[in-house]
């Protein structure tokens, strides 16, 4: 039996209907949250939570057939067994894709426009679903994912300069990227992404769900 109690992932990428039903619900995003704080059981959670076990009960085997929650460990107690739950990863982010061709509009590949908002949230819905699938992999290999992170701020006068900066830093890329490609077979191949936004006036005003 696992005892360890921390989650196993970092991120984690929900992508069923019965996982983005669960995260909607107001109720089980405060008993998710809870287990993060401290992985527990229902009875457990009840008392923590001043609430009945019957309804706490029941929404913690929703999270755990929605496969946001597992089990990490049992325990005895008063001679019957404790079921310890725990998050399968410390945060969780909505796959758009599960909304089909709704998602983020066209896709990055085959349909992309740099100048499109539609694209970026395409590119950066592709970048979460690859690094979270990828990081899963990793973690059950026992190995560390390969990601370096990049970002930077800049002040532009008017859309010319925008212009002027996005083609500078898009030669930049390109040139930087083919001086270090490795055509020979064992190399692995990695992605590079990049947008340019709008800083909002007030980053912590901008709309976080998890702070519901």
């Amino acid at each position: 039996m696992e005892t360890n109690l921390a989650p196993r992932l970092d991120l984690a990428i929900v992508d069923s209907d019965a996982a983005v039903a669960a995260l909607a619900n107001p109720e089980r995003r405060r008993l998710l949250q809870a287990l993060a704080d401290r992985p527990d059981s229902a009875a457990g959670l009840a008392d923590r939570l001043d609430d009945s076990r019957q309804r706490i009960n029941y929404h913690v085997r929703a999270l755990e057939d929605a496969g946001l929650i597992e089990l990490a460990e049992e325990r005895p107690r008063r001679g019957l067994t404790e079921k310890v739950y725990r998050p399968v990863s410390r945060s969780f982010a909505v796959d758009p894709s599960i909304l089909g061709r709704l998602d983020a509009g066209a896709s990055p590949g085959t349909e992309g426009d740099r100048w499109a908002a539609v694209y970026a949230v395409a590119l950066a819905s592709r970048v979460t679903r690859e690094i979270a699938a990828l990081q899963e992999k990793a973690a059950l290999q026992g190995k560390r994912l390969a990601v370096a992170s990049l970002d930077a701020g800049v002040r532009l006068r008017n859309p010319a300069a925008m212009q002027a900066f996005v083609d500078d830093l898009a030669r930049a890329l390109a040139e930087v990227a083919a001086r270090h490609d490795d055509p020979s077979a064992d190399a692995r191949a990695f992605r590079v992404t990049g947008c340019v936004h709008p800083a909002p006036d007030d980053p912590a005003a901008v709309h976080d769900p998890r702070k519901e």
